[in-house]
């Protein structure tokens, strides 16, 4: 059993800074593609970032164009936990965000990751 656990959210002003942390344990971290998504009130699920299990080389990421310069997507697999570094932080990137774990390489699809997290609130104010 794969548990997740998301933490760093919280309240910042906008072209704030914020990272977030998502702990694994269960099984072996890197052998696990691990991405992060987030879902706004009354919107669906979005993709923000993906990171494959063996490199982290630019072409083994992938980021959603809405973010794409102002996050990076991390992972310490000595550590067992993904982050998600946020810079210039905009009132429309406030959302809950989820860390995700699959086997396999980075897909930007909700549905293909199997091992969820609680999620953890960011709210950006203008």
């Amino acid at each position: 059993q794969v548990q997740l656990v998301e933490s760093g959210g919280g309240l910042v002003q906008a072209g704030g800074s914020l990272r977030l942390s998502c702990a694994a344990s269960g099984r072996t971290f890197s052998s696990y593609a691990m991405g992060w998504f987030r879902q706004a009130p009354g919107k669906e699920r979005e993709f923000v970032a993906a990171i494959s299990r063996h490199t982290w080389s630019d072409g083994n990421t992938d980021y959603a164009a809405s973010v794409k310069g102002r996050f990076t997507i991390s992972r310490d697999n000595a550590k067992d936990t993904l982050y998600l570094q946020m810079n210039g932080l905009k009132p429309e990137d406030t959302a809950v965000y989820y860390c995700a774990q699959r086997m396999g390489g980075t897909t930007r699809v909700a549905n293909t990751y199997d091992y969820w997290g609680q999620g953890t609130q960011v709210t950006v104010s203008s």
